[in-house]
């Protein structure tokens, strides 16, 4: 019987997920199906509960929730997002898509960058929502950990804390590749729920969800840990939605969920719930949280360098299957990760001696028995680290030490990318320049210093027309196109610029916005 459903996310704004896997280039091992889709959904005012779920246990059962539940309600907040309705979607590349469940709140495609934080301050008259979704206090001092396609693009971010004190935060930073970014308001003295750890957790064990579902705050819901290492999109049919590794609970989650937490009766925070797999938009069955091993190390490295520090394999991989090992003549194990081949450029890899029609089965001694698992063993580490890779050759077991690289090929930081790395300032090109020139629009480069766009080989005075074949001509227009590339996979984060000098000589130059 064919299945027919979809994966939603569960919050506001669209999520612009990075495709880039951690061990590099997968190979799909699923066929794509027309019948599933990838979408986000955000939680309106005026939404609709679909159903109710109730946890019946058998009367040996002395399991009681109410601790976890009261160690935990207070360090969930909601989180509203505000955009003005003329920075809606613009259609700028990164991958932008029209959200199908935009009736809920909107798609915000507004700039990321916050304002300073003010508590108890009001919207300003010419926003409106976007989107509501869920954050889990993680230190005393305000920093809040939720999805990235709660805050993605947002130009405003209001968190309402459990004892309905409000506060506007700050992007600390963010990673599409794994749904988590980091906020913070300016408080002190907060409840926190602790971190727990994920690895530990087993199929059965009881696990709370905390959040705003609808908007209905602090809301708690039980339910078992269904699976482990969970791809959606290898489940599906669905494109993988970047670094996927779920905790797949049965724990009733919903839109405005998202970026809420997920705990063990201990009230740990063991994931960060994410998305559901639904026909309708609502919960049907069955939850998805990025787990703490993975959420952990993402934010680690957004506070100390304001980037993810991601390290890979450098391979093309995928799921070992019967058929797969009756094929490569593979008997000497039935699970784990086949080497297909690796990826170009340096690969860490292949440079600690994995060969291609090698089988991983275990990183640092944790099984990696399908590509997930593979995913949340590499993404805990920096690029520079040493990990021991087990793995199956000839169907003989053998050790590897494999010191990983970065997306560039190297052990160096990454960091944050910034809109002033362009290193240089823009303003619209007056009416009889153009007139001048025969052009309908453009942007100056004006204060050119050093940066990227001088890298290039960009002079002082270029004025740019297009920008990877969209017109421009407001600064407004070049921010937007920034920003959105950097949403986009790292490869594809290339800015083409077209134009002309004052004098009437013409330029096309390519600027990579990739650092290192």
């Amino acid at each position: 019987m064919k299945l027919s459903g979809k994966i939603i996310l569960l919050a506001a704004g669209t999520a612009i997920l990075s495709s880039a896997l951690t061990a590099g280039v997968m190979k799909e091992a699923f066929s794509s199906r027309d019948d599933f889709s990838v979408a986000t959904a955000d939680a309106g005012v005026n939404g609709n509960q679909g159903g109710f779920y109730t946890v019946g246990l058998s009367p040996a059962t002395t399991t009681d929730f109410t601790q976890a539940a009261e160690s935990s309600i207070n360090g969930v907040v909601s989180i509203k997002s505000y955009i003005t309705p003329r920075q809606r979607s613009q259609g700028y590349g990164g991958g932008f898509f029209i959200d199908p469940f935009e009736y809920f709140f909107g798609s915000p495609r507004g700039n990321r960058r916050q304002q300073p934080q003010q508590p108890q301050q009001e919207p300003d008259q010419d926003m409106e929502p976007s989107g509501l979704g869920s954050g889990v206090i993680i230190s005393a001092d305000g920093y809040i950990v939720t999805n990235n396609h709660v805050i993605d693009e947002a130009e405003r971010l209001q968190v309402t804390l459990n004892d309905n004190r409000s506060f506007d935060a700050t992007v600390i930073g963010s990673d599409p590749t794994t749904d988590i970014a980091l906020i913070k308001i300016d408080a002190e003295n907060l409840p926190i729920i602790p971190m727990g750890d994920s690895e530990t957790l087993k199929v059965g064990e009881w696990v709370l969800a905390v959040g705003n579902p609808f908007g209905f705050t602090s809301t708690v819901t039980a339910g078992i840990v269904s699976a482990k290492g969970r791809s959606i999109g290898g489940s599906t049919g669905s494109k993988p939605m970047g670094i996927e590794s779920y905790i797949q609970t049965d724990a009733a989650v919903n839109p405005g969920n998202s970026g809420g937490a997920l705990v063990n009766l201990n009230g740990d925070l063991i994931g960060i719930n994410t998305a559901i797999y639904s026909q309708t938009g609502n919960y049907a069955g069955y939850s998805f949280a990025v787990p703490t091993s993975i959420v952990k190390k993402v934010v680690s490295d957004l506070r100390q360098y304001g980037a993810v520090q991601r390290a890979i394999l450098g391979i093309v991989i995928q799921n070992l299957t019967g058929d797969l090992a009756k094929d490569k003549g593979i008997k000497s194990v039935t699970k784990g990760v086949y080497v297909q081949s690796f990826s170009e450029g340096r690969s860490s890899a292949r440079e600690g001696g994995i060969e291609a029609g090698d089988v991983i089965i275990a990183i640092n001694g944790v099984p990696t028995d399908n590509v997930a698992q593979l995913q949340e063993q590499v993404v805990k580490h920096r690029p520079g680290d040493k990990i021991n890779v087990e793995l199956i050759r000839d169907n003989s077991k053998k050790t590897v030490v494999v010191t990983l690289l970065n997306l560039q090929g190297t052990t160096n930081v990454t960091k944050a990318n910034d809109f002033t790395d362009l290193g240089c300032a823009f303003k619209k090109v007056d009416a009889s320049t153009l007139k001048q020139l025969g052009i309908s629009g453009g942007v100056q480069v004006v204060d050119l210093k050093a940066g990227i766009v001088r890298e290039a080989g960009v002079r002082q005075g270029f004025i740019i027309t297009s920008i990877n074949e969209m017109r421009v001509a407001s600064p407004a227009d070049v921010e937007k196109i920034y920003h959105a590339l950097m949403k986009a996979e790292v490869n594809d984060r290339i800015m083409i610029l077209r134009g002309v000098y004052p004098t009437g000589k013409r330029g096309l130059y390519a600027l990579d916005l990739v650092g290192e």
